[in-house]
Order: structure tokens, then sequence, then C-alpha cells
């Protein structure tokens, strides 16, 4: 008897209106022409990625999903809350969002001036002009070091100043974990613990809190680790979801867009789970 194939999906992406390298469209052109049956746009604390990418994939076979990744801090750890099925135009969330947007200008304006007492100044305004309805963030910046050739690469610039421990890392603001499943749940979502591996801890408090699922198939995860994290979820009561954390080749070479594979029945009860709109 032969199995059941895997369902082609994504449910971990990011564009360039967080980090990701590619627009929302550019995502949605390769993840058909790879033949994906679904995805979710999940860009860092921004929504402004899931309308663009559900508009480019009309006609097509692909089924976007809308999303977030909300930043969130616990006991001195940061912790990642995936929001799915969200209403990309809820106020309440639109409104938390825009405060995250603000600090994240903050963030980078903070890393240009670290960036210039190492010697390595770059242009703020330039900047701007170069990201038009993008979120200014750590990309552009690698990107401008790139061309102004303090670094070879996009990599480069992320280990040496721009990753965490960089010379240049300012660290982003976040919301408690609890804060962002409420987000998710009041904006009609579903919240689910990113790459869970090293937060197994925090699951039993954070499903009192509303946490309805783990990202038990993530980039790099072994076939080991994906079995306890699924395990977890059943003792849990949880779904599970799968996730590349593609933000681009250059970005995260390792992190290949629909590069991460769930079983089917798995899918299709995170599918049915989808909150029904009032």
């Amino acid at each position: 008897m032969t199995s059941q194939p895997s369902i082609r999906a994504d449910l971990h992406i990011h564009t360039t209106c967080s980090d990701g390298l590619l627009t929302p469209e550019q995502v949605v052109s390769q993840a058909i022409a790879q033949h994906l049956d679904v995805i979710a746009i999940t860009d860092h604390d921004a929504l402004d990625g899931v309308i663009p990418a559900q508009n480019a994939a009309r006609g097509s076979q692909l089924r976007v999903l809308s999303g977030i990744e909300l930043s969130a801090q616990t006991l001195g750890s940061e912790v990642h809350i995936l929001g799915y099925f969200i209403n990309p135009l809820d106020e309440g969330l639109q409104g938390a969002l825009a405060g995250l947007q603000q600090a994240r200008l903050t963030r980078a304006q903070e890393m240009l001036e670290r960036l210039k007492a190492l010697g390595l100044p770059l242009n703020w305004q330039a900047l701007l002009e170069e990201t038009p309805g993008q979120a200014l963030g750590r990309p552009h910046i690698a990107a401008a070091m790139q061309r102004a050739g303090y670094v070879d690469s996009i990599q480069q610039a992320f280990s040496v100043y721009l990753g965490r421990g960089g010379a240049a890392y300012v660290p982003r603001a976040k919301v408690s974990p609890e804060d962002a499943i409420q987000l998710i749940e009041r904006a009609g979502g579903l919240a689910v613990l990113a790459h869970p591996w090293y937060d197994q801890h925090l699951v039993p408090s954070l499903r009192e809190a509303g946490l309805r699922g783990l990202e038990a198939y993530y980039s790099g995860y072994t076939g080991d680790m994906s079995a306890a994290l699924m395990l977890l979820a059943r003792q849990q009561g949880l779904l599970v979801t799968c996730g590349s954390d593609f933000h681009g080749l250059e970005r995260t070479p390792n992190n290949l867009l629909g590069g991460v594979a769930m079983p089917p029945d798995a899918f299709e009860a995170f599918l049915a789970a989808e909150p029904a709109r009032p």
C-alpha cells in the first residue's frame, strides 16, 4: 500500500514587507512555478504583503492564506507567534502593528548610527527613498552596505553586523506571547508557536492563553524532532503546521520555499480549524 503524498504547502514566508528579499508578487510567482498548493505570507509584525500576494495568485492553483509573525518577549528570550486566517484589515491589530512599525523605523535608525560609529556611514534619506511602500529593515540596510562596498554579500552583512550579536545589531520591539496570541484571536485568527523546539517548556502556559498549534515541521528539523513535536501537540490538543521561514536565498540559503513537508491529514486538520467569520 502506497503512502499518501505530502501536501505542497509553505506556511512561513517573509517578503519585502518585513525582512524578506522578494516582493509578495515575486513570492507568489515562485510558488506557482514550484507547483505549491497553499502558502501563507507571515511577515514580521506586518500585514502589508497579504492582499498583494492574494491578488497576484488569482486565477492560479495557489491559495494564499493571510498570516503574520508577531515578535514576542518572555523571561529574557524571544518567542515568535504565527497567526493564520486573520483579517488583514482588523483595526485592533492594525493599530498595534502601527506602533511596532514605528519602532521598526527607530530600530533601523539606531543601527545606522551604530554603523556610522564603526566607520560605515549610510544615507538614511536615500534608504527611505529606495524602499517606497516597504517596511525598511535589515535586508535593505544590508543591501545598501553591499552597494557601498562595506561587505561582499547580504549574508556577510547579517553575520558580521546586523544579525543577533552583530556589531550594529539592535533588538526588535516586542509584545508578550500572551498579548500576541490575543491580538491574533481578536483579528479572527489562529495562533501557532513558530519554530518551537527550544520553547517546548512554554507550550502548556501558551495553550492556556489560547495557542492553537505548533510549527512541528520546520527548516532544519530532523524527522525525530518533528515526531517529538507532533507527540507534544497531540498531548496538548494542538494542531501542527509546516513552514520554511523563507526570506530569499541570499538571506537564508538553507530555508527553501516549499522545502518542508507535513502529513496530509495534519494539514487538512489545520485547514479545517479556520475560524468562522462573524
